[in-house]
């Protein structure tokens, strides 16, 4: 993990940001969530050089995908992107808009049971349409969920970003290897501990992810394995108003070995991903392996 930063550069560019934030967070909730998302898709995604890298990642493993289509994921990632950020800043607003909203798949009932059971449970996302949506609308349901996240490399920003993430629900537990007694912990006394899995995964299985071969992590399989909990793939898939979530719970996916486990999280938000390609985070760097020829 990069150790956080606190730079001259780091500090302005937080100071922007943090700007930003505040005066969108100045307007209506119906009205800031667009506006975020219309300033990061088209000020600034094209200054951070967003647009080449969506358009690489989908030559690459889409390059069948019309101009069209691609021209309108160009921008809806990044939109997407913004939308997410600002709702998770909205805090108690955005709490208060998903904590009603009836989830939906066939692993509803499953994961209803092991709340009452008290059972752990590893609930595994990607980076796709706002992937807090669902720990929030659990959280405010009372299931008991624990968050994972990845400090910034700006240390200024961090600050901030990681009590508006916390506020969402609690515990919240930082991918710092200190922090991982704390959260096997609250795993092994029966949490549901929310992880996201479609980054490159250094020391990670090869596996597939959309046709092509990524590094992925088997940690939430290995834990799930250990610690006799379900493995249940969760989203948080952005509807068509630009508002509102449907909070998608998949039938959990059966104990075998990690890879083969791991390999079925990959498949399920690879479906997903083609479904509605504008909700995935382009811009990660997924495949770093050397690339095969389309």
């Amino acid at each position: 993990m990069e150790a956080p930063r606190k730079t001259p550069v780091d500090y302005f560019a937080n100071l922007a940001l943090r700007g930003l934030i505040g005066l969108c967070l100045a307007l209506p909730y119906r009205v800031r969530v667009p506006c975020m998302g219309w300033i990061v898709a088209r000020l600034i995604a094209p200054i951070a050089g967003w647009p080449r890298r969506i358009r690489e990642n989908v030559a690459y493993v889409m390059p069948d995908m019309p101009q069209a289509d691609l021209r309108r994921l160009v921008r809806g990632v990044p939109d997407n992107f913004g939308r997410s950020l600002i709702e998770i800043y909205s805090g108690e607003e955005f709490r208060a808009r998903v904590k009603d909203i009836p989830f939906s798949g066939g692993g509803v009932a499953a994961l209803a049971e092991a709340k009452a059971a008290g059972r752990p449970v590893m609930l595994v996302t990607g980076h796709f349409g706002n992937y807090d949506a669902p720990r929030a609308a659990l959280v405010a349901q009372g299931y008991p969920v624990g968050g994972l996240f990845r400090p910034a490399r700006n240390d200024y920003f961090n600050d901030h970003y990681a009590a508006a993430i916390a506020a969402l629900g609690e515990p919240m537990f930082s991918t710092d290897r200190r922090d991982l007694p704390r959260m096997i912990r609250f795993i092994r006394d029966g949490g549901m501990q929310g992880i996201v899995i479609d980054l490159n995964a250094f020391g990670g299985e090869v596996l597939d992810f959309l046709g092509k071969p990524a590094l992925s992590a088997v940690s939430a399989a290995e834990m799930a394995l250990k610690y006799n909990a379900l493995l249940v793939p969760i989203y948080g898939i952005r509807q068509p108003d630009g508002l509102s979530f449907d909070i998608r719970i998949e039938a959990p996916v059966p104990h075998s070995d990690p890879i083969t486990m791991t390999q079925a999280l990959n498949d399920s938000l690879a479906a997903l991903v083609r479904q509605y390609p504008d909700q995935w985070f382009w811009i990660h760097r997924r495949w770093k392996l050397p690339r095969q020829a389309n």
